[in-house]
């Protein structure tokens, strides 16, 4: 039996993934004086949110057709 590796997430993804995870403090303090917004920008809080939540399910989705594949490769040697 060979020990594979899990993959997260693909390293496109994982790069998308850190810019969201960097907008949600942007969304509620000012970088360039580092003040609190007010009022916060919710729009971008929830757009990031939102797009981790989907490149979360998109890396799983596309890691269950992959072990499908592996799968039926693997009883079709058989």
């Amino acid at each position: 039996m060979v020990l594979q590796t899990k993959k997260f997430v693909d390293k496109y993804l994982l790069v998308i993934l850190i810019f969201m995870i960097v907008g949600i403090p942007i969304a509620f303090v000012n970088p360039a004086t580092g003040e609190i917004r007010e009022p916060p920008w919710f729009g971008l809080f929830y757009a990031s949110i939102a797009g981790m939540i989907i490149i979360i399910l998109y890396s799983s989705f596309q890691e269950r057709k992959q072990r499908q594949k592996d799968r039926a490769k693997r009883r079709s040697k058989k």
